[in-house]
């Protein structure tokens, strides 16, 4: 299974956002300059995570992005679907049908055990995402950064961060 890297991208965004004080939020272009990512592909993550109601986008001077939920209610599953999708990863499509030994489709009334194996084994994945909360990401980038990191974070957010102060 690949995960692309703008699921990495929008999952640092909202670790980012769920750390602005109440009524700030972060233009597109502070959230890439942030990450040291192109604007335009950041701008397709937040558009994905806006159409999944993760963020929301104010217009304006003060505007930006900022979270539309508690971060306590968002999972990295939340995340990784918004930009990624649901459908699934692994398609059946039935090749156990095919060639000179295909099965017959008597013999094709029961799941496919290899489709089966895949379609479990991803349960567990997004079962393993859906139970990491957004706070678990930040506490856990918070762990490992150093006060000296953790100050400069927190002077770039009073440089940036647009809204009330």
């Amino acid at each position: 299974m690949k995960i692309g890297k703008g699921v990495e991208w929008a999952a640092h965004t909202c670790a980012l956002l769920a750390v602005l004080p109440p009524g700030r939020a972060l233009s597109g272009e502070a959230l890439a300059d942030f990450l040291g990512v192109p604007p335009p592909y950041l701008a397709k993550q937040l558009q994905a995570l806006s159409r999944a109601g993760i963020v929301t986008a104010q217009r304006g001077v003060a505007g930006g992005y900022r979270l539309a939920q508690e971060p306590e209610n968002l999972t990295l599953w939340d995340v990784t679907a918004a930009v990624e999708g649901t459908a699934p990863s692994f398609r059946c499509t039935e090749v156990r049908r095919n060639g000179p030994c295909g099965a017959s489709p008597s013999e094709c009334l029961e799941p496919c055990v290899i489709a089966a194996a895949f379609q479990n084994a991803e349960a567990v994945y997004r079962q393993a995402l859906a139970a990491v909360p957004l706070t678990d990401l930040v506490a856990g980038v918070a762990q490992h950064s150093s006060p000296a990191r953790k100050q400069r974070i927190g002077e770039w957010l009073q440089e940036n961060a647009t809204g009330r102060t």
